[in-house]
């Protein structure tokens, strides 16, 4: 229903003042003949109610896209009351976000999208913790728009089986003068670890990854470790990341050799190969 019309059906309503004729208005304004009286009054209040939440969708749209960054992240649309709708990623965030809101959309819209009034998002520096940070939300708010599919599982992707092992991969950060260390354990586990570039950081860092890789007792105790988020970190790397810098956790013995060794990689001007790119 455009704006015209819905215009058309106020202006009738006016028209006809407290004992509007609803059947009347449905035939002549709706085009729907043959209705009860009850059919066409419910018929013309729900055509108002509908292009009432379009033009409060539009505004929303608006609003958000005019303050959503065009850099690469994930995003969360949600209603007024804060519940969360539908989890996303994207290459340029204000773009997905215009997509989202464009007007030849609005008939094709799930109805619960049609609630969207408000958005939040998280700019990142990789496709790969695009991928990681997007069902890390999914899993945590359980947006009704999104297709709830669980877990993601090994044995239904095709992973070679020399990629599937412990790894620590080195990407870029949001944050220019920091790296991502995003760690992956062949029982599913993964963690996310961002730490400067200067190494300031890596006293701390390498024990925590080496903890996270070699004590049983790491296992769920940090909040920055997810399960069950591996099996996407191995497809990416069947996928998009054949050149990304990566450290295999078992080639040092100690949180000081993985120390030096990630030091020496963060001081490389070749550190990063990928681009963000639409795996």
């Amino acid at each position: 229903m455009s704006s015209l019309l819905r215009d058309k059906l106020l202006a009738r309503l006016a028209e006809m003042g407290p004992a509007p004729d609803h059947q009347r208005l449905a035939c002549e304004v709706l085009g729907i003949r043959g209705a009860s009286p009850e059919l066409a009054r419910r018929l013309v209040a729900q055509a108002l109610v509908i292009e009432d939440r379009r033009d409060a969708w539009r505004r929303a749209g608006d609003r958000i896209c005019r303050e959503a960054p065009a850099g690469p992240g994930v995003y969360v649309l949600k209603d007024a009351a804060g519940r969360p709708l539908y989890v996303g990623k994207a290459v340029n965030l204000r773009r997905r976000l215009r997509a989202h809101f464009a007007e030849r959309r609005w008939r094709r819209l799930p109805p619960e999208l049609a609630r969207a009034a408000d958005a939040e998002w998280q700019e990142v520096g990789s496709d790969l913790e695009a991928l990681l940070r997007e069902a890390i939300l999914i899993d945590e708010l359980q947006p009704t728009v999104n297709v709830q599919t669980g877990a993601p599982e090994l044995d239904t992707r095709a992973i070679p089986t020399a990629l599937l092992r412990d790894v620590i991969l080195l990407l870029p950060s949001i944050e220019e003068d920091s790296v991502e260390l995003i760690g992956a354990a062949v029982d599913g586990r993964t963690l996310i670890q961002r730490t400067r570039r200067s190494g300031d950081d890596l006293v701390v860092h390498a024990q925590r990854i080496m903890r996270f890789f070699c004590s049983p007792l790491a296992r769920g105790r940090d909040s920055g470790v997810r399960a069950a988020s591996a099996p996407i970190v191995f497809s990416w790397l069947a996928q998009c990341g054949e050149r990304a810098t990566r450290v295999d956790p078992h080639d040092v013995r100690s949180a000081r050799e993985l120390r030096a060794r990630l030091a020496a990689l963060f001081r490389d001007d070749r550190l990063f190969h990928e681009r963000l790119h639409q795996c």
